[in-house]
């Protein structure tokens, strides 16, 4: 049970933070960016992702994306809470697919990856 807790709290960081973030950047023209040290100003790594892929990272279309794919998260995570029997995998798949949020979204992913298994494996 508490395994199923901190996915949820991870789930609920990452995706609100996706929400926020997309929200808070078509409202006010950008997104938050480090202040100081090395990656001041800067865009996290995800950047190089979305620009490969031809998807200017600044633009209102990626804002967008940010507000959609948080809400769509923050919507499975609700599923996940209530026990509906497609949640577990569509957690999986969600979090596989949030892998290119580097950093931080990189890692709270691999973590709830790694504890949906767990869940799994423990029933």
């Amino acid at each position: 049970m508490v395994i199923k807790w901190i996915i949820i709290f991870l789930a609920v960081l990452n995706f609100g933070f996706m929400i926020f973030d997309g929200s808070r950047a078509l409202a006010t023209g950008d997104y938050i960016r480090p202040t100081s040290g090395t990656h001041a100003g800067q865009l996290g790594p995800w950047k190089n992702v979305v620009e490969k892929i031809g998807i200017d990272p600044e633009s209102n279309t990626m804002k967008v994306i940010f507000v959609i794919w948080g809400i769509v998260g923050m919507c499975i995570t609700i599923a996940f809470i209530m026990g509906k029997p497609w949640a577990w995998k569509a957690m999986i798949i969600m979090n596989v697919c949030s892998l290119w949020y580097a950093m931080m979204g990189t890692i709270s992913s691999t973590l709830q990856i790694v504890l949906l298994i767990v869940t799994k494996l423990l029933q």
